[in-house]
């Protein structure tokens, strides 16, 4: 018996290890993400990724540990995996393997470190020490955000952003350290006002919520800015119900407010980008609703299943505005992101998740209150921690409507993460969503978090491959011997990636425009992964343009014409689309038929596009010579005294 209770008290300790291992990998993932740019970048995620495999396998050890297992599942575990199960399916029928199989995987992540969290850290002292981490965090991401503002700064560390006077922090969008900060300011609020906290504490906390606020505001993001005023609006309003916070709330609402009042008039940066909003037809607003509009017409194309994950910035080309010429990665909406991408199952599923998350915090709230005591309702950690979160997600989903937070992956994160923070103190509320695992249930949610973690790693030694060729090849000489050596490896490495196929068509074309004695078999290999691009992304208008000019090289202009019909077919408002298949023309002699393709691109982009600049004065000169000379030989055919 003595032995029994010893090797008890063994499997006590060494699973504390494990929940404190597991608590230290969340936490580095939450503060790595939004210092590494938001993670955005293929190499800052491999290592969430990695990060993620190693909570995983540390759960999965916990449940063998333990002598009852149990899994926390309130109802918005359901709905988590019923989108996850959909994303699997997508991903299976989609028509750009590649692209899809990346989102699979950010889903993957995503979903494996809501349901570790959910599960391993929702001991009160593991909510407290992730939710001080964050608001600390954001203080000071806020001060290299002011000191950016103050000083003028476009650096983000040792990059360069196109941002000047606007606090970017340690992102490179002011948009996306908006959304971050966001989430975050309520949960500070929250804990400055609502808590039990220490005095001393509260006074940290409430300094670090103060810098985070100055931070939003540097941002100068509009949709920060007025999602943020939103989300704190009805936070006050909710805490001006509440007796025993109702002063301390007063008191923040007014320190924010006025500070917002006396500050914000006297900002030129302020006034200038606030008064875009006013104007009608501007710039900004006139591209942010044409791609909107793209998003809708996508969405008509399958609207139950959408076009596929992922899909919207390489199917966008196709419904092109001629205001937007440059690539737009996502709508700046992520509902209608959402819709055209999943379609209304998908945005169902995700709608669902969102409904069952507030319906637990309304059902929350009541239980998490401070105890009354004789001086009244004391004040609790688990309240503030709720009602922080909650309102901090909300300023998320106001902000969602005007730009992509939830793409940036330190941003999904974090809301993830706080949505499972938030789920987890639903064991408040019944004893209903604990379930016991018996011995299958115990091996099949091990298979799974094994399954799992298999996959990720799988694909993240197959993505870090593919990065280690594919960056270097990226950075060499353009076009040259060294490159496409680098590129043939990163698609040994991924063979289907569509951009690295087109890279290496691109390179084969240029070297066999510059001539030599084996131009042909150049542009036959261009050819080949021209074709091998088409192939793994059949939507992209270059590949074929390429393809085409590539026939017209090797003096095959019959067989090219296709491929320049498919590529207008493609993007039929693209300035380089349309200025190449003018060149088409050019290739074939007329000079008539190209001319109205040059000036179309110049209308369409009138500033940097050479192409169709210098060769509408080529096709301009040459028919006024092909009229000079049928002048004079009208001339020289008359007859004498005519």
């Amino acid at each position: 018996m003595p032995n029994l209770s010893s090797a008890q008290m063994k499997r006590e300790v060494l699973d504390g290890w494990l929940e404190r291992g597991i608590l230290g990998l969340a936490l580095t993932i939450l503060v790595f993400g939004p210092l590494a740019m938001g993670a955005v970048d293929t190499l800052p995620f491999l290592i969430i990724q990695g990060l993620t495999i190693c909570l995983l396998v540390l759960w999965c050890t916990r449940f063998w540990l333990i002598a009852r297992p149990q899994l926390l599942w309130p109802p918005i575990c359901w709905a988590v995996i019923a989108f996850t199960a959909y994303a699997i399916i997508r991903y299976m029928t989609a028509d750009i393997e590649y692209v899809a199989r990346q989102e699979l995987i950010r889903i993957l992540v995503y979903a494996s470190l809501f349901f570790g969290i959910l599960n391993n850290l929702h001991r009160q002292k593991s909510v407290q020490v992730i939710s001080f981490t964050l608001i600390f965090l954001a203080m000071a991401i806020s001060a290299y955000a002011i000191y950016q503002f103050l000083t003028g700064s476009d650096r983000v560390w040792h990059w360069v952003t196109p941002y000047k006077h606007q606090g970017t922090g340690t992102y490179i969008s002011p948009n996306h350290l908006g959304g971050f900060l966001e989430m975050v300011l309520p949960l500070g609020l929250a804990c400055a006002v609502t808590s039990g906290f220490k005095p001393i504490t509260k006074v940290f906390v409430g300094y670090a919520t103060l810098v985070i606020g100055a931070g939003i505001v540097v941002t100068i993001s509009r949709g920060t800015c007025i999602a943020t005023g939103l989300a704190l609006l009805i936070f006050f309003g909710v805490l001006a119900f509440d007796r025993a916070s109702r002063l301390p709330a007063f008191v923040f609402f007014v320190l924010v407010s006025g500070s917002l009042l006396f500050f914000i008039p006297r900002m030129f940066y302020f006034k200038s980008r606030f008064r875009e909003l006013t104007e009608v037809g501007g710039t900004g607003q006139s591209t942010r609703f044409t791609l909107s509009v793209a998003a809708i017409q996508l969405w008509h194309e399958n609207p139950l299943w959408g076009i596929g994950p992922a899909h919207y910035d390489y199917r966008f080309p196709q419904y092109r505005h001629e205001l937007v010429q440059a690539r737009p990665l996502y709508v700046h909406d992520d509902f209608l992101n959402t819709l055209a991408d999943w379609g209304l199952a998908g945005t169902a599923l995700v709608g669902a998740a969102w409904a069952l998350l507030y319906l637990g915090v309304v059902r929350t709230l009541r239980f998490v209150r401070g105890a009354k005591g004789e001086l009244g309702e004391r004040k609790s950690n688990k309240f503030a921690v709720v009602l922080g979160g909650a309102f901090g997600l909300l300023a998320l989903l106001f902000h969602s409507v005007v730009d992509f937070n939830m793409h940036i992956p330190a941003n999904a994160i974090l809301a993830v993460s706080l949505m499972a923070l938030l789920s987890s103190h639903l064991r408040f509320v019944t004893e209903r969503y604990w379930v016991k695992l018996n011995a299958w249930l115990k091996v099949a949610a091990t298979a799974v978090l094994l399954a799992t973690s298999f996959y990720l790693g799988l694909q993240g030694w197959r993505r870090g491959a593919e990065y280690v060729w594919l960056k270097p090849g990226l950075l060499a000489r353009p076009f040259s011997d060294k490159q496409i050596k680098l590129l043939s490896r990163a698609m040994e490495a991924e063979p289907m990636n569509a951009e690295t196929a087109y890279a290496l068509g691109e390179a084969f074309r240029v070297q066999s425009f510059e001539g030599g004695g084996n131009y042909g078999e150049l542009a036959g290999q261009a050819m080949a992964w021209f074709g091998r691009s088409l192939t793994l992304n059949p939507y992209d208008a270059y590949s074929s343009l390429r393809y085409g000019m590539c026939l017209d090289w090797v003096e095959r202009q019959k067989e090219s014409t296709p491929y320049f019909d498919r590529a207008e077919q493609l993007d039929p408002n693209g300035y380089f689309t349309i200025a190449n298949i003018g060149l088409h023309y050019v290739a074939l002699g007329d000079y008539a038929a190209a001319r109205p393709w040059f000036q179309r691109s110049l209308r369409l982009e009138w500033i940097d596009n050479p192409i169709a600049q210098n060769y509408l004065e080529i096709a301009n000169r040459k028919l006024m010579e092909a009229a000079t000379n049928a002048d004079r030989t009208s001339e020289k055919s008359s007859p004498p005294g005519k």
